[in-house]
């Protein structure tokens, strides 16, 4: 692994965010301990939808790793309850509806999480999400739900678009899709078939059994450099790739102890949110 500066470990966290408005890197909170409004704009329930709430809950996340306030809202018109349940089950945590909140509770930014052009949201900058394309073969009737249930009666008519045909496949395994949407920049486009899904449903098993493993050797610290590694990724435009790659060096680097791998691990656990403790006690 690469050397780095021990004292950056401790530096001055600041989560920067590229504005899609204006093509230039922002502070995503401009105060630190100031409340900052993350806004999710999803039209779903559908693919692209979700990656837009998964950013959203990603922000979210980094923010307050930082020390920042965050009040997290959604904006979606159709089918909200459907997206809702979706995100759910995708362990992004829940929003508050953006048509049911009073403006102006002293927020100092609000930041716009979109799939769509940057002039379609309201003022602050924009986090623009690129969409999502499911190739793979579909399963299950029209009427199941977001979370992929069917219906007990037939479904009563509406001038709502229906739910993607595809979330049923996508959400039988939700931790392997949030690995495989957290596996692509956020700016380019994720193609998506059960083949991707396999490869990120091993990928998790093979981390959650050996963290299980190094959970069972004395805990040490996470080293400086690789803290200071994981928080430079996530802090430059939300890297959710960087990060995942900081994870696999400290899973293959022979000069860490297993202790200082599990607590690795477990730290960045808290922004990823993919469930990596939990096998812990199962047998070796």
């Amino acid at each position: 692994m690469p050397a780095y500066d021990r004292s950056a470990a401790y530096a001055q966290p600041v989560l920067r965010i590229l504005d899609a408005r204006t093509g230039e890197p922002v502070p995503a909170a401009p105060a630190r301990r100031g409340l900052t409004r993350v806004e999710a704009r999803a039209c779903g329930p559908d693919p692209t939808a979700l990656r837009v709430l998964l950013t959203a809950d990603l922000l979210v996340r980094a923010l307050e790793l930082g020390g920042t306030p965050v009040w997290a809202t959604l904006a979606a018109p159709h089918r909200p309850a459907d997206l809702r349940t979706a995100a759910t089950t995708l362990s992004i945590r829940p929003f508050e509806d953006a048509h049911d909140v009073t403006p102006g509770l002293g927020e100092r930014q609000t930041l716009h999480v979109t799939s769509e052009t940057p002039d379609a949201s309201g003022g602050g900058p924009v986090v623009w999400v690129a969409p999502v394309e499911w190739t793979g073969e579909v399963t299950g009737g029209q009427g199941a739900d977001a979370a992929g249930h069917a219906p007990e009666s037939a479904p009563e008519p509406t001038d709502q678009p229906p739910a993607h045909p595809a979330l049923l496949v996508l959400l039988a395994d939700p931790a392997a899709l949030r690995l495989a949407l957290l596996s692509v920049p956020r700016a380019e486009p994720v193609r998506l078939d059960s083949g991707v899904l396999e490869e990120a449903a091993g990928r998790l098993a093979r981390w959650r059994r050996a963290v299980s493993g190094w959970a069972r050797q004395p805990s040490r610290p996470v080293p400086d450099e690789v803290r200071a590694r994981l928080r430079s990724a996530w802090e430059d435009d939300l890297d959710l790739p960087g990060v995942l790659q900081v994870l696999r060096d400290v899973e293959s680097a022979p000069e860490l102890p297993d202790g200082a791998r599990f607590e690795t691990y477990v730290y960045a656990d808290r922004l990823l949110a993919l469930d990596l403790a939990r096998d812990l006690g199962s047998p070796a």
